[in-house]
């Protein structure tokens, strides 16, 4: 029988680059493939400090998939809050004309069609589709409902066909294309 650390070692040689996808993905690319790469590293370390836990549940990469979505989610307030807080800061420097600083966008640099949507429409997007987890597996990583998984994922995919419609009415490429490039992963990661 294999001790805990060699379980450990195996679990992270056969998932990580899967969650660094997911962290990515859920992310939307905010912070390149070296954010995702990190916040897989820290849900892994929070997946060790539970290993024995871990181990001894029914799905342990559900378990792993849930920590990277938590984390996410968590990046992905702070950098709102972040942002808020700047544009606050120009706001009020710009009322009392002490300073010509530059236009803060209060909103978010958006890059792709999928970064748009709202988390949970995100994450049942990404889990069903980029990953082909079944509505099931992806309520047990996100700790909600089936039913919600399923309307979030009819809602998101809806809201994402709208966005690269629109995308589409400017560049050329399409629905299918970023359909593709999301099930792929990041440009320069292809081999995940």
């Amino acid at each position: 029988m294999a001790s805990p650390s060699e379980d450990f070692h195996a679990f992270f040689e056969r998932h990580h680059a899967e969650l660094s996808r997911l962290a990515y993905l859920l992310l939307g690319g905010d912070g390149g493939s070296e954010g995702a790469d990190d916040l897989a590293a820290d849900a892994l370390l929070a997946i060790w400090h539970r290993w024995d836990r871990v181990a001894a549940a029914d799905h342990p990469l559900a378990y792993a998939r849930g920590v990277v979505a938590n984390l996410a989610r968590s990046q992905i307030r702070s950098r709102v809050r972040e942002r808020r807080r700047v544009a606050l800061f120009w706001a009020r420097a710009a009322e009392t004309g002490t300073t010509q600083g530059p236009d803060v966008p209060a909103v978010l640099d958006v890059r792709a069609a999928l970064a748009r949507l709202p988390y949970r429409k995100r994450a049942c997007v990404v889990l069903r589709h980029a990953f082909d987890l079944s509505e099931r597996e992806t309520a047990r990583a996100l700790a909600i409902s089936v039913g919600t998984v399923k309307s979030q994922t009819s809602r998101g995919l809806a809201e994402l066909q709208r966005l690269l419609s629109e995308t589409q009415a400017r560049t050329e490429g399409g629905t299918g294309e970023m359909l593709r490039a999301l099930s792929n992963g990041p440009p320069g990661r292809r081999g995940w």
